[in-house]
């Protein structure tokens, strides 16, 4: 009964250590206290009422970002080819398969917490020297023998050492997760202002070409009268150099226009001959509300700061890991067989055999290498906390750029547009007077002049506003948690949404 009494307790007390693991828990960091994106309250941006790019925009707090956010821009062209970047793009894809090789490796370790289970079979043809007596009970030199073995292995998890490798490399996974949304994220947003660039340099290739062809009309102008004395050869060289300079931008327009095209072929995934949809700046539309996520949102919605939580999760389990490698531990094991000298004696009583062991090691000196481990496990914990903190503060500056960016562009371009719009009037009087005799020709010339690169100021204006709001999105996250366009079912969705369950 005394025994029965002490093997209780004894199998009592590793079950209540198998219940605990060793080092410190994961917990989730909170945002610090009084952290925001901007000093004063946030208001419309400049603007008006109307459609196109010069629209007042205003911002709301606290709402969830949409999952396919790029389609506030309504342009059908723009959606289809996303859509196509996330089913085809090559580096996506590659990140997908690292994830789930990722899981795998989480697996592998989650097989530890299990006991190992091995068979073998050794059949033998055996003959005794005749120094020796004869095999006992056959009485002859030459005999067989059959042993049928199965191993049993069990290594109790006394410290939580096993279930701490299992948090981190789950923690791992978890990285490579929100690395892969990260990725998806920073494609989607490439791929949208790559669009909106190609949009902006067609607008202004076309108010280059017109400027090109008012600056000609003006050289002709020039050349007349020079050829009549009344003016100079200098007036005519500067003209035609202005033509010239002018020309000379057209090829690098022309360049980025053709590698913007390049660049949207390879994140769709396709090559950069394949057929690709035109964009112009007219078949966007800027959206008049945009979402702002509060500053304690971002730490789940932003997939850089989910990424450094999980590297802190699994510095964190490697300090236990550490912790439980310099602890004493139990290895369990069976061994139960039979040998027999022919098939037909398997399984009959007597040629039974088993070992059962069980053996306790604690490291004594490992030349410091154990020691060291864990000194190492918990520098690695610290620096994975700095760089969380940087992380956070990197994403919310990332969102007080993109504000800033979107109240001073709406500045600059309800600037340009009054700038665009006082040429365009200058350039109507301009025309007026000159039906009725009052300016020359060279004047209406210089007005259309004014106004064309009044344009080409406004085209670039009004590219970076849609740019600005591109940006926005980026910086809050790109509502990932509200799409499952990688593959992964909405469960495993759901489940990467919380912190993760190590065991």
């Amino acid at each position: 009964m005394k025994r029965l009494l002490k093997g209780s307790t004894a199998l009592l007390g590793l079950v209540v250590l198998a219940g605990c693991a060793v080092g410190p828990d994961f917990h989730k960091p909170d945002l610090p206290k009084g952290m925001d994106y901007q000093s004063a309250p946030r208001t419309a941006t400049a603007g008006h009422g109307g459609t196109g790019a010069s629209v007042s925009q205003t911002f709301q707090t606290g709402v969830d970002i949409p999952g396919k956010w790029w389609e506030i821009f309504q342009n059908p062209s723009l959606n289809a080819l996303v859509e196509q970047a996330l089913a085809n793009n090559q580096s996506l894809k590659a990140m997908q398969t690292g994830l789930k090789s990722a899981w795998e490796q989480r697996r592998i370790e989650g097989a530890g917490l299990y006991p190992t289970l091995s068979v073998s079979f050794n059949p033998t043809r055996n003959k005794t020297s005749r120094v020796y007596s004869p095999v006992p009970n056959n009485n002859t030199w030459l005999y067989n023998v059959h042993t049928a073995q199965l191993t049993v292995g069990y290594v109790p998890d006394l410290w939580g050492g096993t279930r701490r490798a299992i948090e981190a490399a789950g923690a791992q996974a978890e990285i490579q997760k929100f690395q892969l949304e990260a990725t998806a994220l920073t494609m989607i947003s490439d791929l949208v202002n790559a669009t909106i660039e190609e949009a902006s340099i067609r607008a202004q290739i076309a108010a280059t070409q017109d400027l090109i062809a008012s600056q000609k009309s003006t050289l002709a102008l020039i050349t007349k009268r020079q050829k009549l004395g009344d003016a100079s050869q200098q007036d005519m060289v500067s003209q035609l150099a202005s033509v010239a300079q002018l020309e000379a931008t057209l090829p690098g327009l022309n360049l980025q226009l053709a590698q913007t095209r390049d660049q949207m072929a390879v994140l769709v995934g396709v090559a950069p001959n394949s057929p690709l949809p035109e964009f112009r700046l007219e078949q966007f539309t800027l959206p008049q509300t945009l979402p702002v996520s509060l500053p304690s949102d971002l730490l789940n919605q932003r997939p850089d700061i989910r990424a450094a939580q999980a590297q802190i999760q699994s510095a964190s389990a490697q300090v236990g890991v550490a912790i439980a490698n310099r602890l004493p531990n139990v290895q369990l094991s069976a061994l139960p067989g039979q040998a027999v000298g022919t098939m037909s004696d398997f399984f009959k009583p007597g040629y039974g055999n088993w070992t059962i062991a069980a053996t306790v090691m604690q490291p004594i000196f490992q030349g410091g290498s154990l020691l060291h481990a864990e000194r190492q496990a918990r520098d690695n914990l610290m620096q994975a906390n700095e760089t969380y903190k940087a992380t956070v503060l990197s994403a919310i500056q990332d969102v007080a750029d993109s504000l800033h960016a979107l109240d001073f562009d709406a500045d600059a371009l309800q600037a340009n547009q009054s700038a665009y719009d006082a040429t365009a009037q200058s350039l109507k009087i301009a025309h007026a007077q000159l039906r009725l005799g009052d300016v020359s020709e060279l004047m209406v010339l210089q007005a259309q002049q004014a106004n064309a690169q009044a344009r080409l100021a406004l085209v670039q204006a009004q590219g970076a506003r849609y740019s600005d709001s591109v940006a926005l999105f980026q910086s809050l996250g790109g509502g990932w948690w509200n799409r499952n366009d990688l593959g992964m079912t909405p469960a495993a969705q759901k489940a990467l949404g919380k912190s993760l369950v190590p065991w």
